[in-house]
């Protein structure tokens, strides 16, 4: 801290001046774990060690060093890979020639205390030039580190403003792409950027819509989670909880915990930092919470540190992204042999210098390591720093290289900022066959591999390689997931569901549930006339015009096409009535026929009778043109040949009316109307008024005839084919002509009732007017309200009604007479002349 005070009173000093400005050491200076001195140095630091106990700051006595425990093998290695890359950059005859590179690697105990410390004293250096003037440059030309993202931030920004150069081996936060606040950043890994995205991308693959979140309260678990919850949302991935907590916040985690049992998510993506993971294996294996998929990141799942037999009961089965597995020849016999013979001072037999004899003592956990290699094959982080240290080699390369003189001078002064620039055009390929560049926002390529946590039979454990995810590819291949090869959660063979609801099938739609995200739904009926065909739709597709949905509601078909058919139950009876009609008719004019000479028959007009009969058998037929599938021929015979068939029939009816009345004028002294109103007279009225309703039914046809229609709208569910009349004036105009008619004949029947003879026939064609009128005025309400077939049905039923009225009131009493009295069958009883017999 004391170093820190020196070089911020340089900075403030108004007369400061790189050339004449005095500096004066205050305190002890923080020396390096491993170092060695070069042409050119090489800065690195590392957190070696995960512990640091603090000294007593009571101000009593000059406070003592900071003591670190506690070794962390990850970054032990990354300090001998590095040292392994530097030593291998140096036996190099066609990269550096003639230049050494020296290497200064400082342990930050994973404190941000000693990361500030480490920084400035690699800023700095422990020495000045001759006299105590100030360099005014820093003594190392690059800083390889750190391995955290939030102290990676914190280098970077120190360094800065100095034009450093950064390179960090793992440090992935996003918010260090921003190459304005960190222009002299760069970084063998990828930014999080991807694996934010990949992650989302795995959860969607494998089909998981609920999903728990859990990151560190950190940049690079704050910055990678938004990335993941921004992608989920995208997905259509929903995110039942998000937690956070820092390693030092033991509530927090508590909190975690317990939003984890609470919580109904079987996945949980787990965006967290190497150590905050050890805290969160731990608490999960105290609270014995098994059987949850954990989705992991590079940063710690494919670590062995937390592979024990209580985690692995928790973590089986978990899946996530890690680097790319790279075996660097060479590394494992210079981890055993070289390393500690030359590079780590303590283990040398002779130690002449105290300063080195109070680092081994401070350092001599790391000794236990020295026959350790168990690790080497299976670490991922080695080719980052690997390739990190070559990028600086390459860079500095670029620099200092001669282009006319055959020897370069070890002297030449290398600006921070050249290394700075040059670091961003390197492109060049390591020995293990990658391809080493920067992009525009100091970053390599995305490459990950997607990992499993597996058990062999034989009890051993290790990260299968499931997949992968490339970001060099074209979109569509990027990502790699081979799911028959994966071992789930718990051991299981098959994958864990995690919904908040339940998938709607086919025929149903989604109804989000109020308050709660997109993937809580309940499940709806679509309704008729809509269909879904696909599962979790979020709308029902209406059916076009003449199709309706299935049962099921999955897909449209055509709707059933209704109509009154002469095969159904109620056609048949309509058939059955009508041809009753026509045969009892039929039978009426044989017996009509048979007694033609009868009085009876005689007295009643039997021309008139006999063509009465006719029309009435056509009213009886034309009923049945009102069954079956209708079609443009059908429509237009159906209602002109009822309207015209009624009107012979009424004619008839009014003729026979129009005689009875004329026959009892005749009667009276005097009168000779009858020859006004003879055979050839009822022929011309009949055809008259039948005319007057043909030229009707010819004008309507002309004009606006009847023609099938496809009715839609009374009923939803099907179509009703009818025919559609037209012009409702013409058809109302033949139905009112026919209605006039009956009336006038109903008015001279009823003034004909009272007439003196024994059989007045216009008492039976008032009762059968009456009946007639009395049938067409309540047709009329139920034909207006009455739906599809049964319009058709009420029309047929009209027609048999008023025929059988007219039939059997007018004629059945003289079939009565005929058959079962024919002694009243003459003339003088007719005229009301026999003689009653005494007793």
């Amino acid at each position: 801290m004391s170093l820190f005070l020196c070089i911020l009173l340089f900075f403030l000093h108004p007369n400061a001046n790189a050339e004449n400005t005095f500096c004066r050491m205050m305190g002890d200076p923080k020396y390096p774990l491993l170092s060695k001195d070069g042409d050119i140095n090489i800065g690195a630091i590392f957190a070696v060690h995960s512990k640091e106990t603090l000294p007593s700051f009571e101000f009593r006595q000059k406070p003592q060093l900071l003591s670190c425990s506690s070794v962390t093998l990850r970054d032990f290695r990354l300090a001998q890979i590095m040292i392994f890359a530097i030593e291998e950059i140096n036996r190099n005859e066609s990269l550096l020639q003639n230049v050494s590179i020296g290497y200064k690697i400082y342990d930050t105990c994973g404190s941000r205390l000693s990361s500030m410390s480490a920084t400035m004293a690699l800023l700095n250096g422990q020495e000045f030039a001759a006299g105590g003037k100030c360099y005014g440059q820093s003594p190392i030309h690059a800083i390889i580190g750190e391995t955290e993202s939030s102290a990676t931030v914190i280098l970077s920004r120190t360094t800065g403003p100095f034009k450093i150069p950064v390179i960090s081996h793992s440090a992935s936060c996003e918010c260090l792409s921003n190459r304005e606040d960190y222009p002299s950043f760069f970084r063998t890994i990828a930014s999080d950027y991807h694996q934010g995205r990949a992650l989302a991308l795995l959860v969607k693959h494998v089909g998981w819509t609920w999903v728990g979140a859990v990151n560190s309260d950190n940049d690079y678990g704050n910055y990678g989670m938004a990335i993941f919850l921004n992608s989920a949302k995208k997905d259509g991935i929903c995110v039942e909880y998000s937690v956070k907590f820092y390693r030092t916040e033991s509530e927090k985690l508590q909190k975690v915990i317990n939003t984890i049992k609470q919580g109904t998510a079987k996945v949980i993506v787990a965006f967290v930092s190497f150590i905050e993971m050890g805290l969160l294996i731990e608490q999960l294996s105290i609270h014995n919470i098994t059987g949850l998929q954990i989705i992991g990141v590079e940063g710690w799942v494919a670590s062995k540190n937390y592979i024990t037999l209580n985690s692995f009961n928790v973590m089986k089965g978990s899946l996530g992204f890690a680097l790319r597995k790279i075996y660097i020849e060479g590394f494992s016999d210079y981890v055993i042999k070289s390393f500690w013979d030359t590079a780590f001072p303590c283990s040398q037999r002779h130690v002449n210098s105290s300063q080195i004899e109070l680092n081994c003592s401070r350092y001599q956990d790391l000794l236990v390591l020295r026959n350790y290699n168990e690790d080497v094959p299976e670490y991922r982080y080695s080719s980052h720093v690997y390739k990190a240290v070559y990028a600086v080699a390459y860079a500095l390369d670029s620099i200092i290289k001669c282009e006319k003189q055959e020897v370069c001078e070890k002297a030449l002064t290398i600006k921070p900022q050249q290394v700075v620039e040059a670091l961003k055009k390197v492109n060049f390929t390591v020995k293990f066959g990658d391809n080493v560049w920067f992009d525009s926002t100091g970053a390599a390529v995305a490459q990950y591999e997607v990992v499993n946590w597996q058990q062999d039979l034989n009890g051993s454990f290790q990260f299968k390689s499931v997949g992968y995810y490339d970001a060099s590819l074209p979109p569509d291949q990027r990502f790699v997931l081979n799911t028959e090869n994966i071992i789930w959660a718990g051991g299981q063979l098959e994958k864990p569901r995690s919904v908040c609801s339940e998938s709607c099938p086919p025929g149903t739609r989604k109804a989000v549930q109020k308050g709660r995200p997109v993937c809580c739904y309940d499940c709806f009926t679509c309704a008729d006339g809509e269909i879904s065909n696909e599962t979790d739709s979020n709308n029902c597709q209406q059916c076009p015009g003449e199709y309706w949905s299935n049962t099921e509601n999955t897909e449209c078909v055509l709707k059933a096409v209704e109509f009154l058919s002469f095969t159904e139950d109620m056609g048949i009876v309509l058939v059955f009535f009508s041809l009753f009609g026509v045969g009892i008719t039929v039978l009426v004019a044989i017996l009509f026929y048979s007694k033609k000479d009868t009085p009876i028959v005689k007295a009643n007009n039997s021309e008139l009778s006999f063509l009465l009969l006719f029309s009435l058998t056509l009213c009886f037929l034309c009923s049945l043109t009102f069954i079956g599938r209708p079609t443009e021929w059908s429509c237009m015979l159906r209602h002109t040949a009822f309207g015209i068939t009624f009107v012979l029939c009424i004619s008839c009816v009014l003729g026979k009316t129009i005689v009875v009345l004329m026959a009892f004028k005749a009667t009276l002294p005097g009168s000779n109307v009858m020859k006004w109103f003879g055979p050839a007279q009822q022929r011309l009225s009949v055809f008259a008024f039948t005319l007057i309703q043909v030229l009707i039914c010819v004008l309507w046809l002309t004009l606006s005839p009847p023609f099938p229609y496809k009715n839609m709208k009374y009923f939803k569910e099907k179509i009703i084919l009818e025919c559609s009349l037209g012009s409702t004036i013409g058809f109302w105009a033949v139905l009112g002509y026919i209605g006039l008619l009956a009336l006038l004949c109903f008015i001279l029947a009823f003034l004909a009732r009272t007439l003196p003879d024994n059989f007045n026939e216009a008492k039976f064609i008032t009762f059968s007017m009456l009946i007639f009128c009395a049938v067409w005025i309540t047709f009329i309400p139920a034909y207006v309200s009455s739906p599809g077939k049964f319009t058709v049905a009420v029309e047929i039923f009209a027609i048999l009604a008023s025929s059988f009225g007219l039939l059997f009131c007018i004629f059945a009493p003289k079939c009565y007479i005929i058959l079962f009295k024919p002694k009243q069958n003459t003339k003088q009883h007719l005229m009301g002349k026999t003689q009653t017999k005494s007793c």
